[in-house]
């Protein structure tokens, strides 16, 4: 066992008709201006039972279980379970940033064994893409479908370091190397124009009050994936346009760079950066995931 607290995050409020408007989450605080109606929990917005599908969505770095509160909302509200882990370094953890990354599989591993899930859609975004790469490997049996939402989906023996342009890799390790606690934690402008390109600069300062500094190691820690790449487990690739977190063409970016490396895979694309739209936008996010978890 390590020292880190097992969790998960249940959105509190599954009718989000009655969900005060002071819930403090930094990643959903304020998300339903733009909604457009598709959020009511009437039942004829509900799917049909042979539609409804089992989620575990799995964050990425300077992010925790709560980035997901608004998608995981809708999904619910429209009859899927959903279900966010937190791992190892993240969340009600913020002081064990000594980490590895196969403690934050581990961390999604044990969720999912602890509550017998099955035929799980999988998802993970950005850095998640790399631990649901390593958590597929050990419960193959339990997945019905692998969802990459701009995330990274790395060769065998590579690190997430190891897909970033020169100069950002080299900016992560000046600022690794000037942190205490081997973290990382991204400057504002970076955060700006990199993760939240799309967002006003009220929302770009909303999300950023709840970002905290990344534990490093598992960043740069290169990874066996032979097991992976031979699963038969169906995958698919979500790709926002505007996602700048990764520059796209010249060797680096997430589509067609990452997603062809999942073989035979189904594309969904939409219109929106790194992180802006699970706040502004939770609805139009998680049908993008429903399309591409569905049969």
């Amino acid at each position: 066992m390590f020292p880190y607290l097992q969790e998960f995050h249940q959105f509190p409020y599954p009718d989000y008709r009655f969900m005060p408007r002071g819930y403090n989450s930094p990643y959903s605080e304020g998300w339903w201006p733009r909604s457009n109606g598709v959020l009511e929990s009437d039942e004829r917005y509900r799917l049909p039972a042979q539609q409804r599908l089992t989620f575990v969505l799995v964050h990425g770095s300077w992010a925790d279980a709560h980035f997901w509160d608004g998608v995981a909302a809708v999904l619910r509200s429209q009859g899927h379970a959903v279900y966010t882990p937190e791992y190892a370094g993240h969340g009600k953890d913020p002081k064990n940033k000594d980490v590895t990354h196969a403690m934050i599989t581990k961390s999604v591993v044990d969720f999912i064994t602890k509550l017998n899930l099955r035929n799980i859609v999988l998802v993970g975004h950005s850095f998640g893409g790399s631990v649901i790469q390593k958590v597929a490997e050990q419960v193959p049996d339990s997945l019905k479908r692998l969802v990459f939402w701009d995330a990274f989906v790395l060769k065998d023996g590579e690190s997430v370091a190891d897909e970033l342009p020169p100069q950002t890799r080299q900016g992560f390790e000046q600022l690794r190397a000037g942190s205490k606690d081997d973290t990382i934690m991204l400057p504002f402008p970076l955060f700006r124009d990199l993760f939240v390109n799309t967002a006003t600069f009220e929302e770009a300062r909303r999300m950023y009050a709840g970002v905290t500094p990344e534990p490093a190691r598992p960043l740069f820690e290169k990874l066996d994936l032979k097991v992976f790449f031979a699963l038969p487990t169906p995958k698919s690739y979500v790709y926002f346009y505007q996602d700048n977190a990764l520059p796209q063409g010249e060797g680096f970016g997430w589509h067609p760079h990452m997603s062809i490396r999942l073989g035979q895979s189904r594309l969904i694309v939409g219109d929106g950066d790194h992180f802006t739209d699970t706040r502004t936008r939770p609805d139009m996010l998680a049908q993008k995931i429903y399309e591409a978890g569905r049969d």
